[in-house]
């Protein structure tokens, strides 16, 4: 008995870290408040991999499958978004990495005025797709087999990040609302997890940061006219906290400045907006995460400010070979 259970129960535990590490992450924070997620950036096995499925209902003065999140005062939108991707981790230079693709899905309606004239339209289809590649460059090395991920507690980890959209989305020159933006668009940022007390499962506390600064390209046919938009600064906070071993939450903090647009050299009015919001995640079993998710705006009184609520649903599930290839060993 004893002897099947010495190594029975790291095992077992490294594979709840793996799939739960996954689970937090990957869901999708390039649209819908272009919020990243809490817990998004903790490390985990090299040569994991991820498949998430989040499902968001958005509404708003602003088209929520754009990044550059473009008032339109007195505008009314509604959206529903569904974000599939994959994500794999893996080592490089002896330092924890991670690349993903993220595809938006989903439909948008409502009013948008454009150079005097109101559009009421629909936009439905496939979005741009996202790339992202993140490597870590200060705390602990790649975790490459079980020990190291039972030793690893991140400490304070800093990460380099790039995004880059591809304009491949569905777009319709003929009208300003759309999924796809028929544009190039990126972000650079420094992801940060502070670890705040113990590493232990049910006790963990993090708080997390993300500076980062989004550019756009032109799109040189909106509604047959250029649009340009200003970089756009970003910063994302998150307190998180374990409740139980499979059950935690988070508060959300995310703040808009910059990006203003212009059509034909008429410039609009520059971010400067606060959002917040409330994140709990469980565990549901060793590859499959459960996160329920709200986030609003909360400086937005005056006609030209932001105004965004989400409320977000999400379902990952996360495995590694070698943490399987223990469980098939185990049941035989």
């Amino acid at each position: 008995m004893n002897n099947d259970a010495g190594p029975t129960k790291p095992v077992a535990w490294a594979r709840w870290m793996v799939a739960t590490i996954f689970a937090t992450g990957l869901l999708g924070g390039t649209q819908a408040l272009a919020q990243v997620p809490a817990r998004f950036y903790w490390k985990s096995l090299s040569d994991g991999n991820a498949v998430p499925l989040i499902i968001n209902s958005i509404s708003g003065n602003t088209n929520p499958f754009d990044p550059a999140l473009t008032v339109t005062p007195g505008a009314n939108f509604d959206a529903t978004m569904a974000i599939m991707g994959y994500a794999h981790t893996f080592s490089l230079f002896d330092r924890s990495a991670m690349a993903a693709i993220l595809v938006p899905m989903g439909r948008v309606s409502g009013e948008v005025t454009v150079a005097g004239r109101t559009f009421a339209q629909t936009s439905s289809g496939f979005g741009d797709p996202m790339l992202e590649f993140n490597l870590n460059i200060l705390g602990p090395k790649a975790q490459k087999n079980i020990p190291d991920a039972l030793r690893y507690e991140p400490g304070l980890s800093v990460d380099l990040l790039a995004d880059l959209a591809l304009p491949i989305g569905e777009y319709d020159s003929s009208q300003p609302l759309n999924i796809g933006q028929n544009r190039w668009y990126g972000r650079v940022g420094m992801p940060v997890v502070w670890q705040l007390g113990d590493w232990v499962p049910g006790r963990r506390t993090t708080l997390e940061f993300l500076p980062a600064v989004w550019i756009f390209g032109n799109n040189t046919d909106y509604v047959g006219q250029t649009l340009k938009t200003d970089p756009m600064f970003q910063l994302d906070a998150h307190l998180t906290r374990d409740f139980t071993e499979h059950f935690w939450g988070a508060l959300d903090m995310v703040w808009y400045s910059g990006g203003k647009a212009t059509i034909n050299g008429v410039a609009g009015e520059k971010l400067n907006n606060l959002g917040v919001g409330l994140t709990l995640g469980y565990q549901v079993n060793g590859n499959l995460g459960l996160t329920f998710g709200y986030k609003s705006t909360i400086n937005d009184n005056g006609p030209g400010d932001l105004k965004m609520d989400v409320f977000q649903i999400s379902l990952v599930y996360g495995w590694h070979p070698l943490i399987e290839g223990s469980r098939r060993l185990k049941s035989e």
